[in-house]
């Protein structure tokens, strides 16, 4: 990148922070933009933040305009932050000319214009006449090729962020190159939302342990009576399929054989029991995986040097179906702290499930990513990654 000072340098940052009564109900993305920002503006550079907020379909909305996270960031920054109120044309021209070396500015919402998301040639074109570098550091919205996201990487010396750095990397040891064995927690109420992940990673893993609702399809396919659970019945020939294609690639997989069952989903229900996958009565539905196979999935683990983990094993929002999950996260994140697993996961729910276990700070990496991170997961090209390889 060599001497910025003085040079314009737009930023993609994913700033799309959950709002609650007009304040930032979660900072985190906010607190990963920190290390590019303040790297760049300690170099000397005009520092430009491009970002979406919502989806305001190609229109102003004063309700979706970035000005709403100029205090949040000037707070997790420490430094002032300006807000511009466009990200190209007359308006980011004369909010940049008064810009001094080492400022930092939030630029208007890119989604403001139709262009961005349909990654149009002259928005890109306007969007790079006011910058002399672009630096992606969103690895949340690399799945998709917009103007912001694909586009600039093609038209401005194009550089990846500190945070998205180290998120390819984390990735890159968990599917890339992964010291083996690996294992692969996959959880989530459908199998039709995770098939591309389950057969992307069947022939990458070396144990594939399947929770959520997702396992009563597969233990509907296996002959299974799965009483009222959460179940997607007609996709057992998928499920037979994935199953025998993990076979043939020498990959195990694991499905609970004990489980919590309850005749409603509710907190605490009376009805709460646990039993043999078996023993599962017509009126009662499975709710989370039971202890006997909580233990056998610890072992496993025990066994493996690399973990990748997206999504929950139970109902994990109401107790006591948070049980499997919290115990599970507990080991995993043992295990890390020894040195003998590098843990990888991502995704909205399972950092919910972390945080809610206590052990988010103790895997090796947590992605914030829901879509980029499935992606991923999926095996599949992202075009924001890809533009910056170049």
């Amino acid at each position: 990148m060599g001497d910025i000072s003085g040079k314009a340098v737009l930023v993609r940052e994913d700033l799309n922070v959950p709002m609650q009564d007009g304040s930032v109900s979660d900072d985190t993305r906010l607190r990963a933009a920190m290390p590019t920002i303040l790297e760049l503006a300690d170099r000397g550079a005009k520092v430009l933040i491009l970002a979406h907020f919502g989806r305001p379909k190609g229109q102003k909305n004063p309700e979706y305009s970035l000005s709403k996270i100029t205090r949040p960031l000037t707070q997790v920054l420490g430094r002032d932050v300006q807000f511009i109120p466009d990200c190209c044309g007359e308006a980011a021209v004369d909010g940049i000319a008064v810009m001094r070396p080492g400022d930092i500015a939030i630029l208007e919402n890119t989604r403001f214009h139709a262009g961005e998301e349909k990654n149009d040639p002259a928005l890109v074109e306007a969007m790079a006449a006011i910058g002399d570098l672009y630096v992606n550091d969103a690895f949340s919205a690399a799945h998709r090729a917009h103007a912001s996201t694909e586009g600039l990487a093609h038209r401005l010396p194009a550089f990846a962020g500190r945070s998205m750095e180290k998120e390819l990397d984390a990735l890159e040891a968990a599917l890339g190159q992964p010291v083996k064995p690996v294992a692969a927690v996959v959880g989530g109420a459908k199998v039709s939302t995770k098939l591309d992940v389950l057969n992307n990673l069947v022939a990458k893993v070396d144990h594939l342990i399947i929770g959520g609702g997702m396992a009563n399809t597969f233990l509907h396919a296996r002959g299974v009576d799965v009483g009222k659970s959460l179940c997607e019945k007609d996709l057992a020939d998928t499920a037979e399929a994935i199953l025998d294609k993990a076979d043939a690639a020498g990959c195990t997989i694991h499905l609970p054989y004990d489980v919590v069952v309850a005749k409603e989903f509710a907190a605490n229900p009376p009805s709460v029991r646990t039993c043999n996958v078996h023993e599962v009565a017509a009126d009662e539905m499975i709710l989370d995986v039971g202890p006997a196979a909580v233990e056998a999935l610890g072992d496993a683990l025990k066994t493996c040097r690399t973990l990748v983990w997206n999504g929950p094993l139970g109902a994990f929002e109401i107790a006591p179906f948070d049980k499997a999950t919290v115990a599970l996260a507990k080991t995993a994140a043992a295990l890390t702290k020894e040195g003998q697993l590098t843990s990888v996961a991502g995704g909205g729910d399972t950092v919910a499930a972390l945080n809610h276990a206590g052990v988010a700070g103790d895997f090796t990496f947590v992605s914030t990513a829901g879509g980029a991170f499935l992606e991923w997961m999926e095996g599949k090209e992202l075009p924001g990654v890809k533009a910056l390889m170049g």
